[in-house]
């Protein structure tokens, strides 16, 4: 038998670190760099400048001259071919500015006659008798915008929002550049969309406030322009109610020497990327500020300059990340995080980059005409320490936070992975179910192993131990459909009762004590229960219509109308500032402790149970009372198995999940101001000494409940995924390191109260 266990054992400790092994493998890859690895180059038939392109499949690569022609040159010219298509633009012209936009392969250049010509390049995939894939590209004529007549256009963009589409220029050099913008109209019937005519065109050269535009861009919404001007200073201008307004100007590098060298915009057109002629790096993105009503730009992240400077950006079609390059360096990063992905040195000069739409390959054209091609192996840019632990200044927002949002409907989403709410969701849920079932359990444990009369507590036990087997999903089932609506309109029921109960126990125990031995004699000894049960129904069920009485005198507050009302749920977030919600940590207080009970009622009576009846004996023969055996004997000898029990109870508390998810709002939570303990000091009037995430009227969302929630949807090893399994590490790491410190305290107290 002693073989059996002692192989048990090592098998159970295998098991353990087995699971940790196969976790940590899940996990290591969240915290690895880019892999950029060199693949081919290609030659294209030209030495002269110009834009660069890739397919989706890396395979057929274009490269457009700046005037006429673009041209295909394929990567594997055993499988696919070479082609060349001359832009249909209007005679004696040439083209003056140009600019590719990946999103959408669109090709939209600038005329010297003022015209905006737009071509979109095209490609189309199958597979040859070899089942290797054929591409095939094509460049299709979308649209001639004829503009005034005027000076060539320096700088152009477009964006097409579906109903709104828009048009800006630069038109001009100098101090006769002029910014002109037009909107564009698109009829559409039953029979589908008509002919898209231009618009008036406006002119926005007065708003620029004396100074001379120079580059120009539009979001994707097509409703706003952001305009470069010559004293290194961006407009923001806004299109509300048909009329243009400055919505605002900045200057990214104020009072230095490096002023702005370019500026440019992020996957999901809600952060501007500027850079500075030494290549200092910083991301504005536009998030509605403290007293403000609107959306500005405001800076939120910056990066180590590059040396040498900036001459080339290009943003990835998949994620936050981008790249940045000059005649020594490519360097790719990432927005969110702030973090340096990859850094190569290069022994070409680039003239242009070019990203597939996957973000998996990256090419390089230098200035003799080669393609470089490089296989960049990035598969969670969006994770890292920082990314999980600290607070992220995320787009959109107002300050740095901690948020956990894993998914959203939009490619262009920024992944908010940090675990910080989560942790706290799960140390939240475990200190309320502690603070209600811990009390109960333990008292009840000396009760019934040392008061009780051995036959009550043949059934008393029993009974305590079946609560244990009870599913976790039917008490998660009472919790949300019976306990939090039932317990929503009456929390100064609930507050009397919690309070009233134990108080007038405690004065009817004193009392008791009190009388005279031979009054106190009449009862049977472990009978006392008998009569204070009926006691405790009675304060219960006064407790709970107390409650009704207690609102309307002490959580009166101001009704929208200006009245007053009686209403705590009211009351509480005008009072602390907190909200207040149905199902909140009261209920998982509640209804968790009532599955923790019996785990450590059963352990301690145990351990309370196995006091030596002698010892007891003893101390009661040298004049101590009952509860003196107890509190100076009992106690301490069996503190070892007491400790035990509330380890176990911490982590089935720690580690529950259907209850959380059925009892809460399963939203993780975090203070607004990020704070992880304290708020704001003084009571009332939106001000609470804690921080908001531990709000006992608020839910929470914690580590497992994420799990059981999150990862059946999670692609498999994607960064979500992959988090997911972080945060069954950080749950382990947090149950594995607490048990050891209780382990070794376990065996100082037993070392302590060893008998004999």
């Amino acid at each position: 038998m002693t073989s059996i266990i002692a192989f048990g054992g090592v098998c159970i400790v295998v098991a353990v670190f087995g699971i940790f092994a196969f976790i940590f493998s899940e996990v290591v890859p969240l915290f690895g760099k880019a892999r950029v690895e060199k693949t081919a180059t290609v030659q294209f038939p030209v030495t002269a400048d110009g834009l660069t392109g890739l397919d989706e499949w890396s395979q057929l690569p274009f490269h457009y001259d700046g005037q006429r022609t673009l041209r295909f040159q394929p990567v594997q010219p055993s499988i696919n071919q070479p082609s060349q298509v001359t832009l249909p633009l209007p005679d004696a012209v040439t083209v003056t500015s140009r600019r590719f936009d990946p999103e959408h392969n669109r090709l939209i250049l600038g005329l010297s006659d003022g015209q905006v010509a737009i071509y979109q390049v095209k490609y189309a995939s199958s597979a040859d008798a070899t089942g290797s894939t054929v591409v095939k590209g094509s460049v299709s004529s979308e649209r001639l915008l004829p503009l005034p007549p005027g000076q060539p256009l320096q700088s152009v963009d477009y964006k097409d929002a579906g109903d709104r589409k828009l048009v800006a220029v630069v038109q001009g050099q100098g101090a006769s550049a002029k910014l002109l913008v037009a909107s564009l109209r698109q009829s559409r019937s039953l029979l589908g969309a008509g002919q898209v005519k231009i618009g008036e065109s406006i002119d926005l050269t007065a708003k620029l406030e004396g100074q001379h535009p120079e580059h120009v861009l539009i979001p994707g919404t097509a409703d706003s322009v952001i305009v470069e001007t010559d004293r290194h200073e961006i407009f923001y201008l806004f299109l509300k109610n048909s009329a243009w307004e400055l919505r605002q100007r900045f200057r990214p590098f104020p009072g230095e020497s490096s002023p702005l060298a370019g500026i440019d915009l992020l996957l999901g057109d809600v952060s501007l990327v500027t850079w500075s002629d030494a290549g200092d790096l910083r991301i504005f993105s536009l998030f509605v500020p403290p007293g403000e009503t609107t959306r500005l730009f405001g800076q939120t992240k910056s990066f180590p300059a590059l040396p040498g400077g900036i001459l080339h950006y290009l943003p990835s079609q998949r994620n936050k990340s981008f790249a940045v390059a000059n005649d020594q360096l490519l360097r790719i990063c990432h927005a969110t995080t702030e973090g340096v992905r990859a850094s190569i040195k290069l022994s070409f000069r680039p003239v242009d980059l070019a990203m597939d739409a996957k973000s998996e390959h990256l090419a390089l054209l230098d200035n003799s005409g080669v393609l470089h091609l490089y296989q960049v192996d990035d598969p969670h840019p969006e994770a890292g320490f920082r990314a999980f632990f600290s607070r992220i200044w995320y787009e959109g927002s107002s300050k740095p936070k901690h948020e956990w949002q894993s998914t959203s409907g939009t490619d262009d989403f920024e992944p908010k992975l940090s675990l910080t709410p989560l942790i706290i969701g799960s140390l939240k849920g475990t200190l309320y179910a502690l603070l209600f079932a811990v009390p109960i359990a333990l008292l009840a444990a000396v009760f019934v192993a040392q008061f009780m009369h051995p036959d009550v507590k043949k059934v008393v036990k029993p009974v305590m131990e079946i609560m244990a087997s009870l599913p976790s999903v039917v008490l998660g089932f009472l919790a949300a459909l019976w306990l939090a609506p039932l317990i929503e309109t009456r929390v100064p029921s609930v507050i009397a009762i919690v309070i009233l109960i134990p108080l007038i126990s405690a004065l009817i125990g004193f009392g008791w004590s009190l009388l005279p031995v031979r009054h106190r004699n009449l009862l049977p000894k472990g009978s006392e229960y008998g009569v204070l049960i009926p006691i405790v129904i009675l304060i219960a069920w006064g407790g709970w219509h107390l409650g009704p009485i207690l609102e309307r005198v002490f959580f009166v507050t101001d009704a929208p109308d200006g009245s007053k009302i009686a209403d705590f749920r009211l009351w509480w977030p005008q009072f602390t500032g907190t909200p207040y919600d149905q199902r909140n940590c009261l209920v998982v207080g509640f209804m968790m402790g009532f599955a923790v009970i019996p785990i450590i009622f059963t352990i301690s009576e145990d351990s309370l149970s196995n006091v030596p009846p002698s010892i007891i004996s003893a101390s009661e023969a040298l004049g101590a009372s009952r509860w003196q055996v107890v509190r100076t004997v009992v106690l301490p000898v069996a503190s070892a198995g007491i400790f035990s029990a509330l380890m176990i109870g911490f982590g089935r508390a720690v580690g529950e999940t259907m209850i959380v998810v059925m009892a809460t709002g399963n939203t993780a939570i975090m203070d607004t101001n990020g704070r992880l303990i304290f708020g704001e000091f003084g009571l009332g009037h939106g001000q609470f000494p804690l921080a908001d995430h531990w709000d006992i009227f608020n839910g929470m969302r914690t580590l497992s409940a994420n799990i059981a929630v999150e990862l059946p949807e999670a692609a498999v090893h994607s960064t979500h995924y992959r988090t997911l399994f972080l945060g069954a590490m950080v749950l382990f790491l947090m149950t594995f390191s607490l048990n050891t410190a209780a382990e070794l305290l376990r065996q100082r107290l037993r070392e302590k109260f060893r008998i004999g």
